[in-house]
This record gives structure tokens, sequence and C-alpha cells, in this order.
């Protein structure tokens, strides 16, 4: 049997896939020659998770990858109608971004709770300025995803005190973190009872442009809006005039609708929102994570195992368990 023929569509640094010498080829890719080289690849690995170029170049009938993985949680710069409906299997990086992620949303949390924003203000100002602050304890969360990245934002703010709603696509009973889960059409209701609301949803036609001014109205006017999903999840302008309304009181956006960001975007001069360069699951060593979650697949795939992380095409996620 040759050797499979793995395909890596590059970003810097390239991924390190030692454990793949000697058992795969493996070819590199920029976004120009990603046409031409798909058809001879058995596995594309999405290095740059942030290009467009796989569903631009995805071949139609003929020769195509039989697996195709990127390194990322999200799927939706990828999908497009040829890889639906092909037989092409795409796994994703689900579980290397949860705890990271959360750690960073609960930083924001207590952040704002505690206006550390202010306090490094008055300190450059060397100005001597007591006031009172937030308690995060017993205060309310929503929030939307409930995926592994959703599920651990919403344990982490637990563990901080926080009661925590969590929204799905769909209601689920019983569920052992959280009583329940509430269905996405529950969170007009749920809005206007948070006093954190937390995206970490997947992009979908469903979920796409979902912060928008109406949702933004049913905020509380103390509330915090805080999107760590993609930049597709909000209206950003509904948002700016949102913010200048004072509804919400205040937001941070880790993704946006155009990255990056644009110098002249008005989103870089609002006081009340936090800005950060879709950086919220990156923390040292993550790359590394990343290419072994890989070739820990890629053994499975070589021995003819189940893959892990098989995102259902039509959803645009991994589904979860039972």
């Amino acid at each position: 049997m040759s050797e499979a023929c793995v395909l890596v569509l590059d970003a810097d640094p390239l991924p390190r896939l030692e454990r793949l010498t000697g058992r795969a080829v493996v070819r590199h890719s920029d976004e120009q020659s990603l046409a031409r080289l798909l058809p001879d690849a058995d596995v594309l690995l999405v290095w740059d998770f942030t290009s467009d170029a796989v569903r631009e170049a995805w071949p139609g009938p003929g020769a195509r990858p039989r697996w195709v993985h990127t390194a990322s949680a999200g799927v939706d710069r990828l999908l497009c109608p040829e890889l639906l409906a092909s037989d092409t299997v795409l796994t994703n990086a689900r579980g290397v971004f949860d705890r990271p992620i959360a750690e960073y949303v609960a930083g924001l949390v207590l952040a704002m709770a505690k206006d550390f924003r202010h306090s490094w203000n008055v300190q450059r100002e060397r100005r001597w300025q007591h006031r009172e602050t937030e308690k995060v304890f017993g205060s309310r969360a929503v929030v939307v995803g409930s995926g592994p990245i959703g599920r651990r934002i919403g344990t982490t703010l637990q563990a901080l005190g926080v009661t925590v709603d969590l929204v799905g696509r769909t209601a689920r009973g019983a569920d052992a973190d959280f009583g329940r889960v509430h269905a996405g059409g529950d969170l007009p209701a749920l809005l206007p009872t948070a006093d954190w609301v937390v995206c970490a949803a997947p992009l979908t036609p469903q979920t796409e442009g979902m912060f928008d001014a109406a949702a933004f109205a049913l905020m509380k006017p103390t509330a915090r809006f805080l999107n760590v999903g993609r930049g597709g999840h909000v209206v950003e302008n509904d948002l700016v005039a949102a913010l200048r309304a004072g509804r919400p009181a205040g937001a941070a956006l880790d993704v946006f609708a155009a990255e990056p960001l644009p110098a002249d975007s008005p989103l870089w001069d609002l006081p009340e929102l936090i800005v950060s360069p879709h950086m919220s699951g990156d923390t040292y060593g993550w790359r590394d994570d990343l290419a072994d979650q890989f070739q820990d697949n890629f053994d499975r795939w070589l021995a003819g195992e189940p893959l892990a992380n098989v995102v259902d095409k039509r959803l645009g996620y991994v589904p979860a368990e039972g």
C-alpha cells in the first residue's frame, strides 16, 4: 500500500507533524495552489483555519480528499455545497480550546465586574479614587452554545457563584451540570434576566446575526455582552448603536465580521467595549496541541478506526454524545 498523501493548507508557523514521517507523504499548499493539489490528496489538514480557500477550491465530481480536518472548532469557513454533498469526512479541533476560552471569559467577567480598566486608568494618572464594584457571586449568565466550549464556560462561571442558563439548538432536560439546556427559541425570554450574555455558538444559518438590535434591546441596561463564538453572530452596527444608547452597559468581542478588524471600524473607539484579536483560545503551546490532536486522529484513520470529532456537515458542528 502506498503512503497516504496529507496536504496541509499552510499558515505560519507550520505544524509539527514528525509522527507522520514514514507513514504519509506531507505536501504543503497556499491558497493559490490548493485547487490544483486537492484532487491528489487523501487527507487535507486545514492549518490556516482563517482562510476561505477550501470553500473556493473544493472540487466537484472526481477525486477529492477522503478526510478533511480543520485546526479550529468552527467549520463555517469550509462548508460549501460540494463538500456537503460529498462523502468526505470532516473533523474539527473540538476539545483543544474549551478550557482556555472559559478562562478568558471568566477573566473578562471579573475584569468588568471589578472595573479593572478604570483602576488602570486612574493609576496612570496617579490618582487615588476609592470606589465600590460589583459582586460576581449571585449574578446570572446566559451562555449561548451548548457544545464543549459553552459548557466549559458555564461550569467555570458556576465556580464563581454565577447562575447559568445554557442555550443550545434544542431543549434537553435533566442536564447534569445545568439542570436543563434551553432551546434557541427561549433566548428572547432569557435575555432580560441576564447580567452576562456570552455567545459561544457555532455559526450556522440559524445563528447568523442572532445578536441584533432586537436582542440588545431585551438586555438589562446593566448587562454585559461577550462574544467568543464567531463575528457573524453579531450585527456590529446594531451593537455600536446599543452601546452608545447604554443597553447593554458594556461588551467584549474576541471575534469580528472582518478580521483583522479594520482600523476605521467604530468598534475601536467605544469606551464600553473591550476588543481582542481572536485570541481567547490561544495559550502557549496551543499549536502543538492542535498538531498532536490531528496526528492522534491520523493514527485512527490509518488503522481504519472511527475518527474523533466528526462534524455533522448539515448541522455545522459535532453533535452532542448521546
